[in-house]
């Protein structure tokens, strides 16, 4: 074969990045082949069932297992009497974010307490899914009760302040809100509440786990895999290389399979105990009272401003829940740390610990319910004044991070509020509450600024490009449905300069390049900045390849002289020179070439992340980091039924650079989606008697269906970011925030009402 030189110049190829592409994915789970969690099949599969505590904190005095053994079917009924022993779960430490993972403190079956009601206290397993649950049913547990925290409005006297941590920042301060707010011309101090939020994918928790000797293998819808992985290697005593973690696709996640909960680790006991494949799938009552979900929040905000609008005190304040065996601190204030250019500020968070299942990562932790108090009160002030609540927010909007100064990586939120409102109408908006009306429908328009900050992790990708110029990427990382792979596939095709259909992507196994985790909009861009580093390394062992020949056209060039398209490498200064992929390594008598970024194991791991750590705290030092956006919402409210229905939406987003406009469309729709539900429906409901869930199941938890959803309108504005990695930011989380503040305004507007406390239901309007 003989070099391959190009004479003319070929048309340029369009580039995948910024393409709407489907999703690699789409026709397996279309089609209905797409494998989860709970489908993979396995000789003699066993099923097992949770039996779950029915005291909020207390001992177990007595197990009678004796009805449930005899069930035709059952195995083995495991308890704290006869389960095998476990590890206790790891500390958590800021060297080693994987620790995150660990959902509770609990030894589960390896203890007689009881933290939470719901806490699994035995595990039965059968021949078959009805058998395991029926037994379980049959378990009877005798208890001695203990005094126990539950009532969250009760304990708020009793929070202490939220320490700072990588999850959420702790209390911070500039000036003296306190006063500025006393003598402001203008003011507005405000108290809003939330209640908790249970997780409700579409998949429900499932886990699949089968031991050959000491190696066990474990199939699970994570957003984690690499992370439960380890864990699940200290909990059993194990070497972490003996533990093999698949999940190729994962039925939704929004945090709430971030971490690794008491189904995982008792299925993987349970195969261990009977030497049997187990699968356990959990019941939407089995997620509630297992699976930790949103925090309940107290919150208040205090504005207080000038006659001109401008702000003079910003006070930002909330309390939440954890329980007392774990749960996560959430970032409450975070967008009033950062959206307004107040003259004095103050920002606290405090904590209550409670005898209840801890709460968890969901999607926009702390920020979510946060923007709903913030940007209802902005509106609430805007009214105060006199002044539109957009002209408001712009007069407010900081040239840099109010409390501390530092410059903004990228903030485009003038340039989207613009956007907006021409596109939505703003100005057809009449101010005075309850002046617009459709019919007898009253009519109302809110709006609201999105806010989510940005972060990275750490991700080992390797990239491999053969002879016939196909690649493929391989890094472990979690497909959940927003199209992670596709994503990936398009920046290596664009980087390598190869059609993005000779790329392939091999995700969702932790024996991959170790991946980061699904979780703060950062997979994305994590894995992006290897791959584009890996596909950089490829490309200078490719030119070194073709270099070593004296008929190529390459012979002397330097990487950076070099592009890649069109299937190969061709020179800057000459588009006409170059050769493809196929005669370099025909002629160097290569099948392929590999490049890898990252370290695997081992201190070259523990090195990795610690070079992380001091990269996250100097970006933090340097820039404040986010993707922003403004939301518009328009509500129909029947005066006699108080019914609230959303006739239009128009979310517009400064997002960074858009990799996949297809897939970041649907990521920013779904969000909104979730918090119209946050913001209308959605409750938990605990008794503060018992700490019970009293809604464990769809029937009475009411997330929306699609009747309950308008049109909705996505832009961004595609403007990358120069901090990060190809200028993109991150799209998961950003679009739920604002959406319960945009709806609460729209909802005065239409009514003159005010509802502080979620979710705006109709017997809170009459």
């Amino acid at each position: 074969m003989t070099t391959t030189t190009t004479e003319t110049q070929s048309p340029p190829r369009e580039k995948a990045v910024g393409r709407g592409i489907d999703r690699v994915d789409g026709p397996e789970k279309t089609t209905g082949t797409a494998r989860f969690a709970a489908e993979f099949p396995y000789p003699d599969l066993a099923y097992a069932a949770l039996v779950h505590a029915t005291v909020a904190r207390g001992r177990i005095t007595g197990i009678d297992v004796k009805a449930a053994e005899a069930v035709t079917g059952v195995l083995s009924v495991l308890t704290h009497l006869n389960a095998p022993v476990l590890k206790p779960a790891p500390a958590r430490s800021m060297l080693d974010l994987s620790t995150m993972v660990s959902a509770t403190s609990v030894n589960y079956l390896n203890t007689d307490e009881v933290h939470w009601d719901g806490q699994p206290v035995a595990v039965v397993v059968a021949e078959s899914l009805e058998a395991a649950r029926y037994g379980a049913s049959l378990v009877e547990v005798t208890y001695q009760e203990f005094p126990a925290v539950l009532d969250f409005a009760a304990e708020e006297a009793n929070a202490k302040p939220q320490p700072s941590s990588i999850l959420g920042p702790g209390s911070a301060k500039k000036g003296d809100a306190e006063a500025a707010l006393a003598v402001a011309p203008v003011s507005v101090d405000l108290r809003f509440t939330t209640p908790p939020h249970n997780h409700n994918a579409i998949e429900p928790h499932a886990t699949t786990a089968v031991w050959d000797g000491d190696r066990l293998t474990v199939h699970e819808g994570s957003q984690a895999i690499s992370w439960m992985r380890k864990h699940l290697a200290v909990r059993f005593g194990i070497p972490e290389r003996n533990v093999r973690m698949t999940s190729p696709y994962v039925g939704g996640g929004f945090g709430g399979k971030g971490s690794i909960w008491p189904g995982t680790i008792l299925t993987a006991l349970a195969a261990r105990a009977t030497g049997r494949a187990v699968r356990m799938m959990l019941t939407r009552e089995g997620v509630y009272r297992t699976v930790g979900g949103r925090t309940p929040s107290t919150q208040r905000v205090a504005l207080g401003a000038g006659q001109d609008g401008r702000l003079t005190a910003l006070i930002h304040t909330s309390v939440t829940r954890t329980g007392k065996v774990g749960g996560n601190s959430e970032s409450v204030t975070e967008a009033a740390r950062h959206l307004y250019d107040a003259e004095n500020i103050l920002v606290q968070q405090k904590l209550v610990e409670m005898d209840l299942l801890p709460n968890t990562f969901m999607r926009a932790p702390g920020v979510s319910i946060g923007t709903f108090a913030l940007e209802a009160a902005i509106d609430e002030l805007a009214g105060e004044l006199g002044v539109d609540p957009i002209e408001l927010r712009m007069r407010n909007e900081p040239e840099r991070n109010p409390l501390d100064g530092k410059r903004f990586a990228h903030r485009k939120l003038r340039e989207a509020y613009a956007l907006g409102a021409e596109r939505f109408g703003w100005a057809e908006r009449t101010p005075e509450p309850g002046s617009m009306r459709d019919g007898r429908w009253l009519v109302g328009m809110g709006v609201a600024t999105a806010y989510h900050s940005s972060v990275q992790f750490t991700a080992n990708v390797t990239v491999r490009l053969s002879a016939d110029g196909t690649v493929v990427v391989r890094c472990g990382f979690q497909e959940m449905g927003m199209g992670g792979a596709t994503a990936q596939a398009q920046i290596a095709a664009d980087e390598l300069g190869v059609p993005f259909e000779a790329v392939r992507v091999e995700y969702g196994d932790s024996d991959l390049p170790t991946g980061p985790m699904a979780g703060g909009s950062a997979q994305t861009a994590s894995i992006a900045a290897s791959l584009l580093s890996a596909c950089e390394k490829l490309r200078g062992s490719v030119l070194a390849l073709a270099r070593r020949s004296g008929d190529s056209p390459l012979r002397g060039q330097r990487l950076a002289a070099v592009e890649a398209r069109d299937g190969g490498l061709y020179r800057r200064d000459r588009p006409d020179a170059g050769e493809s992929y196929e005669a370099i390594l025909y002629r160097a008598g290569r099948p392929s070439v590999e490049a890898a970024i990252g370290s695997e194991s081992g201190l070259g791991a523990l090195a990795g992340q610690i070079r992380f750590m001091a990269k996250f705290v100097n970006d933090q030092r340097r820039w404040v980091k986010a993707a922003s956006g403004a939301q518009f919402c328009e509500v129909r409210v029947d005066p006699d039924t108080g019914e609230v229905r959303l006739s239009r939406w128009l979310g517009v987003f400064d997002v960074g650079r858009v990799i996949n406009a297809k897939t970041a469309a649907s990521q920013l729709r779904g969000g909104i989606v979730m918090g119209i539900g946050m913001a209308l429906s959605e409750e938990t409901l605990v008794d503060p008697r018992n700490g019970r869930v009293m809604n464990p199941g769809l029937g009475d938890y009411h997330i929306p269906v699609h009747a309950d959803i308008p049109p909705i309108d996505i832009h961004y504005l595609d403007e990358p970011d120069p901090t990060m990695p190809l200028g993109l930011i991150g799209i998961g989380e950003v679009s739920i925030t604002g959406v319960a503040g945009a709806i609460a305004s729209a909802v005065h507007h239409a009514t003159g009402k005010r509802v502080r406390d979620l979710p705006i239901t109709l017997d809170k309007l009459l």
